[in-house]
């Protein structure tokens, strides 16, 4: 199947010029993105890729991310946000996400424009359903889109794969990104960084960020030791977790006390 995937990139790339382009793959280092990344350069695709980090970033993704660009042979910029995400997030209510793919999606923007990339390549799948509503508005075959108000082509080599499929294509190409065993959005695996665990409600304050990670991973530890997937909401310290029992919770609860947090609430709910 892989293979068939990558001739087929191919294929769409020689009728689409890219080519003749220089594309710059937006990298997280998750399965997508690295997926769509091996794709390309398979596909002999002139690509780069950027990850964007900052003071809360997971640096055990990050460098795994840098030792697969390494292995693939491609070029690889690392820029932190971390003063564009504090000057958009603090100060706000509600997720903290929102406000970074925002000071992502201008930062790339501007990245590629100065650094004479002509293409901004995404690793989304036919499961992103919200991707912006800019994304999902494109003409024509929508893995390359071509947006005025950006001012540069995205390319999303893997937007017609449903995330079942992306897990297939994965395993068939090696493909095992590290994981800090997020509770996560859905139970696909969707990790992110522990700012999506501050409480929707709060004020985000940078004490706020700074214990969202502090608690978060040393509750990765326990996760990642015992297979389960857990994160914990702050200030609230509502445990969420996949699978655990009584005793992976009473460890968490531990961590939670450390930190000063009440442990009388029961654990959280997962959500399909």
């Amino acid at each position: 199947m892989l293979a068939e995937v990558i001739e087929d990139t191919r294929k769409f790339a020689e009728e689409s010029g890219l080519y003749e382009k220089r594309i710059l793959m937006l990298f997280s280092g998750g399965k997508d993105s690295s997926l769509a990344l091996y794709i390309l350069k398979e596909a002999g695709l002139n690509v780069s890729s950027l990850t964007f980090f900052h003071r809360w970033s997971w640096r055990e993704p990050l460098n795994w991310a840098m030792k697969f660009t390494k292995k693939l042979g491609v070029e690889h910029y690392l820029v932190d946000i971390t003063e564009g995400l504090l000057r958009e997030a603090v100060g706000r209510k509600g997720s903290v996400c929102i406000n970074c793919k925002k000071v992502m999606l201008w930062n790339a923007k501007w990245f590629a424009l100065n650094n004479g990339f002509d293409v901004l390549a995404k690793g989304d799948n036919a499961n992103d359903k919200i991707i912006g509503a800019l994304l999902d508005q494109c003409e024509g075959d929508i893995r390359l889109c071509d947006i005025p108000r950006i001012g540069i082509p995205f390319f999303r080599p893997l937007i017609k794969y449903p995330a079942d499929v992306i897990e297939e294509l994965a395993e068939e190409a090696g493909i095992k990104p590290y994981r800090m065993y997020e509770h996560a959005r859905r139970r696909q695996w969707r990790e992110g960084c522990p700012l999506q665990y501050i409480d929707k409600e709060k004020i985000v304050t940078p004490e706020l960020m700074d214990l969202a990670y502090k608690v978060n991973y040393e509750v990765s530890k326990v996760a990642r030791r015992r297979k389960v997937r857990v994160s914990v909401r702050v200030p609230s310290f509502e445990i969420m977790c996949w699978d655990c029992d009584e005793e992976t919770l009473e460890e968490v609860r531990s961590i939670i006390r450390r930190f000063g947090g009440n442990v009388d609430a029961p654990a959280g709910k997962a959500e399909e």
